[in-house]
């Protein structure tokens, strides 16, 4: 077997790039140069949050994490979610906004308990700036 020399090289410096709100998105990508189009596309994507839903009916929480896991996100749920032993439990909902959009247009199609969450969320991101 034939071994492989890597030489690290530091000619990229690479760095962390802190994104807090679709602001900050939007100045980072403009300062690589990006087409001024496409910040809006990108922007929503560089913004990761975490959303906490409480006493949501375990049913719901399998639904909402498979529609956040087909968008690329993720969803914290019970240990004992799968076994619908308890009624309910809290969630953790982490992704970036795009994806984060993406459950709440999921989830509207659904019915009226996960079109109510729905219509929360909606409510909350409306206001991410």
């Amino acid at each position: 077997m034939e071994a492989t020399l890597f030489i690290l090289m530091a000619d990229y410096n690479p760095t962390f790039v802190e994104i807090k709100t679709l602001q900050d998105a939007e100045k980072e990508i403009q300062k690589i140069g990006s087409d001024p189009q496409s910040i809006a596309i990108m922007a929503p994507k560089a913004v990761s949050k975490n959303i906490k839903l409480e006493n949501v009916i375990l049913q719901d929480a399998i639904i909402i994490k498979q529609d956040m896991l087909s968008v690329g996100g993720e969803v914290a749920v019970p240990r004992n979610t799968f076994e619908l032993h308890d009624k309910t439990g809290d969630l953790l909902i982490m992704g970036n906004l795009k994806q984060l959009y993406d459950l709440v247009e999921k989830l509207d199609r659904h019915y009226p308990r996960l079109k109510n969450i729905a219509k929360e969320l909606a409510m909350l991101l409306k206001d991410v700036k």
